[in-house]
């Protein structure tokens, strides 16, 4: 499944051309998504937008702020709204919000409009990620540890249906870029 037109190398080995599809990167929070996506998007030469920054930027609110105001299910409703906008536009590479894939209907427009990738990674990994962080609002909770391993395993079955799954480790970004690429064949 080739997601590139007009693909040549750059110096740096990165793939000059423009996506043809966008790249929907999907998983659980603090498996790298956003991080990831920026330096796949430079490898390919595209553009880089985060669901959740364009949902705070549209809602004049932070994701946080939603949460605690409107709750899980308006939250849910607004990022669906925008994932639609983000893929009626050019080709891009998308890190979504670790429950957009979750949300059936989410999930159908990624699967429809997008490649998409499940960055994959162990809980030990996850949970050293996120929990120096504290604008998780789904772990906002007793044992948020626990909320983690919890979601990881009812969220797990859904985010493999994406179309490649990439483990994302402690080794370098590069890798997890590269293998993504490979995956894609972009």
């Amino acid at each position: 499944m080739s997601g590139v037109k007009g693909v040549g190398e750059r110096s740096d080995g990165g793939a000059v051309g423009t996506l043809d599809r966008t790249v929907a990167l999907v998983g659980l929070m603090g498996v790298g998504k956003s991080t990831i996506g920026r330096k796949l998007a430079e490898a390919l030469g595209a553009q880089f937008r985060d669901s959740d920054e364009e949902i705070e930027r549209a809602a004049g609110l932070t994701v946080q702020e939603i949460f605690d105001k409107h709750g899980e299910p308006e939250f849910r409703r607004v990022e669906r709204r925008v994932i639609e906008r983000l893929l009626s536009g050019p080709p891009i590479v998308l890190a979504t919000g670790g429950g957009a894939y979750i949300d059936p209907d989410t999930r159908s427009l990624l699967k429809e409009r997008a490649m998409t990738v499940w960055l994959r990674a162990d809980l030990e990994v996850l949970w050293r990620r996120v929990s120096r962080k504290q604008n998780r609002p789904l772990l906002k909770r007793d044992n948020p540890r626990q909320v983690l391993a919890d979601l990881d395993a009812v969220r797990s079955p859904i985010y493999a249906e994406a179309d490649a799954v990439v483990d994302s480790g402690e080794g370098p970004q590069s890798q997890t870029v590269s293998a993504i690429r490979k995956a894609l064949r972009v």
